[in-house]
């Protein structure tokens, strides 16, 4: 039966409160994406049973239904013909839920922001290394290739140029110039720069700069090769090299490289050990204020400089449009923001930042190689990507790649994600409920592949214990993969696609069989489907006021209906004097057959007493007072109820006063209802009676 798509949209709009509680709407693929000003308003479990909506979860301050491929646009077209929001764009539901993000929310997710985008390009690298990387392994013959090479190059490239990547992505996020950031990133891995990952290194930097070697150090590296490495070089190798470069000052790094390759190779080894950079006069700077200046070291692999120095970019420029004259806003803007940014990111931003960088990239380093901290992490992994913080993790990821090579987090997270897989997929064995059933087989695939999200929010994190079963899981494989070291050139990929890059193909295997299998086996055991709740049974609707029919009093102002059902009987005729004699008004009485009193007329309420038995209500200038029952003040309210407040406004047939006529008879009292026109004797032709 195909899905009654106005039904859902309006059922959804339903349960979220109204179109006035969205802020935004949206749609992508799959998943209908909403902004809601206030959550309280929000039925989770109703709209959970919404016939259409395979899921729900909540993330980046964003309310996502998941309902399905070529249907979502359509639920999507109604929401907007029902809630009258207007249509908006992924990035407009983004940026309103991020306008209700705290601010320490918004600093955690902007290197998401950053990183998602240019994921596709840093995945196809990284995977592209490992295969690379691992044919020669069993084709040693292909790492003499010029395919080799080739395939090197494009593999390494995305990486080798990371700043500029990362740069273009932060202008979009924060607002500036793509070009000028680009321009900001190709700077920081200029070729007139060292290599970054080469500054701690002789070799690197004595090559780059042409730094002479000591004398005695090369001498000594010689004499303590191994007899066979070092009979490949000439007897008279360091007379050749006086004849060409004065020795005093040292051997120049091209003297050295001009040996057979694995002399040259074992000579670098002992020297980077038994040297430092300072040891031949560190590295070469750009001469700026006297003696001061920049060193000429490039930031290959860092990725928080530059994300800095784009922010402050991206400000200034902005800075720049509003106080630089439009005349000359084309030449100055863009010189003075490449410029100063240029200054500001050598000498401060790149210098300060990557040492903190690196600081930082020690401390994950160790907690993914440590057997608790891998364990740990392995279990609050989940809670990142239920927050939306998870992209975070691509900062200290790259940062890894690029001082090692090797991506040791990845495993960790590879390991939670596949947990979650597994919760789901016991969920999904388990379940009994249909709708559920569906939803969980195309989560848990989804999970397999690294996204987990319908996993965790459609399914895990929805009933806890499966997400608490895969936190044990992904604890489990996490420590699994530290204990053998597991790792890959590549990130923003885990579970089954990132099997081509790791570095140890079958251990990778089972650390993913460890965390799902522990993961599965758990849930089936600890958890277990709730019965659906009996829904209770509704009340029934009550039945429509019928509105009075009979005037009771008619005068040149307009006429007053019966307020209360029973038999219409003379003023003079109520059991009272004070109303029988008319003193307070004309009017009528009414011996009463039922117990709710309703507006005779529109009007407004004039008075109400405090023990709730009588109401005042005036119109077109008749003032009438309704006095239920006979001295029923000695009653003190017991017994009535009033349904108005003084100053409200109401219509005819509206309820005013519910009152008890067993309780006014048990007091001894009469419950005849007085109708009277108290200021009867300012109108014109007043009649009384039922008519």
């Amino acid at each position: 039966m195909a899905l009654d798509y106005r039904k859902c949209a309006e059922e959804i709009a339903k349960y979220i409160g109204g179109g006035s509680n969205v802020i935004s709407a949206a749609h992508c693929a799959t998943r209908l994406r909403l902004v809601i000003a206030d959550n309280s308003k929000l039925d989770k479990k109703a709209l959970e049973d919404v016939e259409g909506v395979k899921g729900m979860f909540e993330s980046n301050g964003q309310l996502q239904l998941i309902i399905g491929t070529g249907t979502v646009n359509k639920v999507y077209d109604e929401f907007l013909a029902v809630t009258g929001v207007s249509a908006a764009t992924k990035a407009d539901v983004k940026a309103a839920a991020a306008s209700k993000m705290p601010w320490w929310k918004k600093i955690l997710k902007t290197p998401g922001d950053i990183f998602v985008p240019i994921l596709p390009a840093i995945v196809a690298s990284g995977l592209m290394m490992g295969i690379v990387e691992a044919i020669p392994k069993f084709a040693p013959a292909f790492g003499n290739t010029g395919w080799y090479a080739f395939l090197d190059l494009v593999a390494n490239t995305a990486f080798a140029l990371l700043p500029v990547l990362v740069a273009i992505s932060a202008a979009r996020v924060f607002g500036g110039n793509v070009f000028l950031a680009a321009v900001i990133g190709l700077m920081m891995v200029h070729p007139a720069l060292l290599n970054a990952w080469n500054s701690g290194s002789v070799q690197g930097v004595a090559t780059f700069f042409g730094k002479p070697i000591p004398l005695e150090a090369v001498q000594n590296a010689i004499n303590g090769l191994d007899p066979k490495v070092a009979a490949l070089i000439p007897n008279d190798f360091l007379n050749q090299a006086g004849a060409l470069f004065d020795l005093s000052k040292g051997v120049s790094p091209s003297v050295i490289n001009s040996l057979p390759s694995e002399a040259a190779s074992e000579i670098w080894s002992a020297l980077n050990s038994s040297l430092t950079v300072a040891d031949i006069g560190g590295i070469s700077k750009f001469a700026l204020f006297g003696s001061y200046g920049i060193s000429q070291v490039g930031y290959q692999g860092h990725v928080i400089p530059v994300i800095l120095a784009v922010l402050f970019m991206s400000k200034l420029e902005k800075l720049l449009h509003k106080i630089v004259p439009e005349m000359i806003d084309l030449f100055v803007t863009p010189l003075v923001t490449v410029l100063v940014t240029a200054l500001l990111t050598f000498t401060i931003i790149g210098p300060v930042f990557s040492i903190l960088e690196n600081y930082v990239l020690m401390g994950a380093k160790w907690l993914a190689g440590t057997k608790i901290g891998a364990a740990v992490m392995g279990a609050i992994y989940p809670w990142t990507v239920f927050l939306g913080l998870h992209h975070m993790y691509n900062v200290i990821e790259a940062g890894m790649i690029a001082q090692t090579g090797l991506n040791t987090w990845m495993p960790i997270a590879s390991a939670a994600n596949f947990a979650q897989f597994g919760a789901c997929l016991a969920v999904a064995v388990k379940v009994k409920n249909g709708k559920t059933k569906a939803v969980a087989l195309p989560a848990s695939l989804s999970a397999s592949l690294g996204i987990t999200e319908p996993a965790i929010f459609g399914i895990n994190y929805r009933f806890m214990k499966p997400f608490l079963c895969g936190m044990a899981g992904g604890a489990v494989g996490a420590l699994f993969g530290a204990l053998f070291k597991l790792g890959a050139p590549v990130y923003g990929v885990t579970g089954i696609p990132a099997i081509p890059a790791v570095n140890n193909i079958p251990l990778y295997l089972v650390e993913l069989l460890i965390s799902a299998g522990v993961a599965f086996v758990l849930t089936i055991f600890i958890w277990k489907e709730e019965k659906p709740e009996e829904k209770a049974a509704e009340p029934e609707p009550e039945k429509p006021l019928e509105l009075p029919t009979v005037s009771v009093i008619r005068c040149a102002a307009g006429s007053v209906m019966q307020p209360v059902k029973g038999n219409v009987i003379a003023r003079e005729a109520i059991p009272d004097d004070t109303f029988a004699s008319g003193v307070l008004g004309d009017g009528v009485g009414i011996e009463p057959e039922d117990e709710l009193v309703v507006a005779p007329f529109d009007g407004t309420i004039s008075s109400v007493a405090e023990s709730k038995h009588a109401i005042g209500i005036e119109a077109n200038g008749m003032e009438m007072l309704i006095h239920v029952g006979v001295d029923t003040v000695n009653m003190q309210g017991d017994g009535f109820e009033c349904l108005v407040n003084e100053g409200d406004e109401v219509k005819l047939g509206q309820p005013l006063i519910r009152f008890s006529r067993e309780k006014i008879k048990a007091a001894g009292y009469s419950d005849t209802v007085a109708v009277l026109l108290t200021n009867s004797d300012d109108l014109e032709g007043v009649e009384c009676g039922a008519k």
